[in-house]
């Protein structure tokens, strides 16, 4: 035994040795961590000891540590002993300029929050200064959580774009349409010729894209609808919308069109793997049928809904079905946080309970469903959502070497059911470090909390807030 064992030592020595006589491979950045997440082949899949070689901001190696230390010679070696390497998350569906009225007016349904509340603040601040300082402050926010990619619908998304753009974080920006006027355009006609102005204006920008963004079908008509229809068709981009966010809106939709609101959207030709609805509480299984069978992409907000008392989606069905599933946020002012790791525990919590049935929708699932399937809504699942060759290098750390989230059995689990923002301690977008060791690279924090502070002493003498 003893003489064997020399032997595969030796035989290990012998090709060690040969390795490090082959010429090492340049590379940028090389991050070894305790165990690497990737998603794909496998949602399940644990590397542990492994390590990420980036060059040029892709992934260029996931290898086993002691071979990717003979093979690659870095620029930056990066030590995460007690971390798991996992997907930059992608929010899915959110405001960020929303994050200026967070805590503004809670406990109130949906209804009453939108037009007591927040569409008269809306009416009275929102401008280009408002959404600008709003979205930097957002993507701040969830840098600090390991998101990488957000999906925003929101007013002046030129001021988003641009915010964006300039930090280096990866956004899909909607080009928002509604009925009614509102200070970024005056009607349907305006609103769609400007959000088209803002695709052209950042159509250079490597790491955004754009999407139509009708807000819901109750604030949007047929004619508007059936025109983003066809522009979407035209320049292969999505459409997100809100859609059965709540039963009053499913009973708003019979009243004034004789129809749901999914039948409606089928009638216009919307139902297509072009479509994000987001929220979907209101659901027959039917309609599940209907969806899945057309490719429509869920956008799944588990605790907005939870707060705003909208109901329940049911992606465990949704997920039996095949309907792919993302995960989102939405906005600071409905939920009141952007925080995807949260988001993930909540949805895989709240899937069992409305499933009765601890089994549906696994910790791996969930992971998935905020990286990969976040991705495969947006159209960029070659680009990003997964830790293998080729794509681009974004990816978040978590540290799981906490009392809070020790023993680690399975990463994965911990990282879904134990671990919290606060863990996340790098962040990388296209291989650009956005977070080292908690700290923001790009983004002065205090400057951020100067912005929040001066809206807040805004808005607040407007609302009648006390600070």
């Amino acid at each position: 035994m003893a003489s064997k064992a020399l032997e595969s030592a030796s035989l290990a020595h012998i090709a060690v040795t040969a390795e490090r006589k082959q010429p090492m491979e340049p590379t940028d950045t090389l991050i070894h961590a305790r165990w690497i997440l990737p998603i794909e082949p496998d949602e399940s899949t644990v590397l542990p000891h492994h390590s990420l070689a980036i060059r040029d901001g892709r992934i260029v190696g996931v290898l086993p540590t002691p071979q990717a230390k003979v093979t690659y010679q870095a620029r930056e070696e990066v030590d995460l002993p007690h971390h798991a390497l996992i997907p930059g998350l992608v929010n899915a569906h959110t405001h960020s300029p929303m994050s200026l009225m967070r805590g503004l007016a809670d406990d109130l349904p949906l209804m009453r929050w939108l037009t007591e509340h927040i569409w008269p603040a809306e009416q009275r601040w929102v401008s280009p200064e408002f959404a600008y300082d709003g979205s930097r402050a957002s993507i701040a926010e969830m840098l600090q959580g390991g998101i990488t990619c957000m999906n925003d619908m929101y007013f002046f998304p030129d001021a988003t774009a641009r915010a964006a753009a300039e930090i280096g974080m990866r956004a899909c920006i909607g080009m928002i349409m509604m009925d009614f006027p509102s200070a970024w355009a005056s009607g349907p006609d305006e609103y769609l010729s400007k959000g088209l102005a803002v695709r052209e204006e950042f159509k250079g920008e490597s790491l955004l894209r754009t999407c139509f963004a009708p807000h819901a079908p109750y604030t949007v008509s047929d004619e508007p609808l059936t025109w983003l229809r066809n522009q979407s068709e035209v320049l292969d981009i999505p459409i997100h919308i809100h859609l059965h966010e709540t039963a009053h809106e499913v009973d708003e939709s019979i009243n004034r069109f004789g129809m749901r609101p999914i039948e409606r959207l089928n009638r216009l030709g919307l139902l297509s793997p072009r479509l994000l609805a987001v929220h979907m509480t209101q659901l027959t299984d039917d309609e599940i049928e209907l969806i899945a069978n057309q490719g429509v992409h869920v956008l799944h907000c588990p605790e907005s809904n939870m707060k705003l008392g909208s109901g329940l989606c049911p992606i465990a069905k949704l997920d039996a079905a095949g309907v792919n599933i993302a995960l989102g946020t939405d906005g600071a002012a409905s939920n009141n946080d952007q925080d995807m790791l949260g988001e993930m525990r909540s949805a895989a919590l709240l899937a069992k309970a409305v499933a009765h049935d601890p089994s549906v929708i696994p910790a791996a699932r969930i992971l998935r469903m905020a990286t990969l399937g976040g991705a495969i809504s947006l159209g960029v699942a070659n680009e990003i959502g997964s830790l293998i060759p080729g794509k681009s290098a974004d990816l978040a750390a978590v540290n799981l070497g906490g009392l809070d989230t020790q023993p680690v059995y399975n990463p994965i689990s911990t990282v879904v059911y134990a671990a919290g923002r606060h863990h996340v301690s790098d962040v990388w977008i296209a291989g650009h470090r956005q977070l080292r060791s908690g700290q923001l690279t790009r983004l002065d924090k205090n400057e951020i909390l100067a912005k929040l502070d001066f809206w807040a002493k805004r808005i607040s003498q407007t609302t009648g807030d006390l600070r």
